[in-house]
């Protein structure tokens, strides 16, 4: 059997990239927010209010799990440069699992994320 060595600076490769994707979602909920604001002031229909705000809270709820989720980025960077300075470059079997975890906490943000936008989408097109 194959033993397949992971390296601690794999994982930091594959942090870095989901926290730019962490960091262009805010930046993606700070423009429809804005798009939010400016519905707000040209309508008045309480059922299109009521939208906005779904949408909004939606917004809100997802930034607050982006936060989550750079918070345990970072506590996992701080466990592999604990690694490199007892100079170990691979990662244990639960750092590799917490890793998995977090990975899969990622696709699922990015799925619910993806969704919420598309909804929002069709909605502008209807009332922009």
């Amino acid at each position: 059997m194959k033993t397949e060595v992971i390296f601690n600076s794999d994982l930091h490769f594959e942090h870095v990239s989901w926290k730019r994707e962490l960091l262009f979602w805010k930046d993606e909920i700070k423009s429809f927010q804005n798009r939010i604001d400016e519905l707000v002031n040209r309508w008045s229909d309480k059922k299109i209010l009521n939208e906005l705000s779904k949408f909004q809270n939606g917004f809100i709820l997802h930034e607050n799990n982006i936060d989550h989720c750079m918070e345990e980025i970072d506590a996992h960077e701080l466990n592999i440069a604990k690694h490199y300075e007892i100079e170990q470059n691979v990662i244990d079997i639960p750092d590799l699992k917490k890793h998995n975890e977090y990975r899969e906490r990622i696709e699922t943000e990015r799925g619910i994320f993806n969704e919420l936008k598309k909804e929002f989408f069709h909605f502008l097109s209807k009332y922009m």
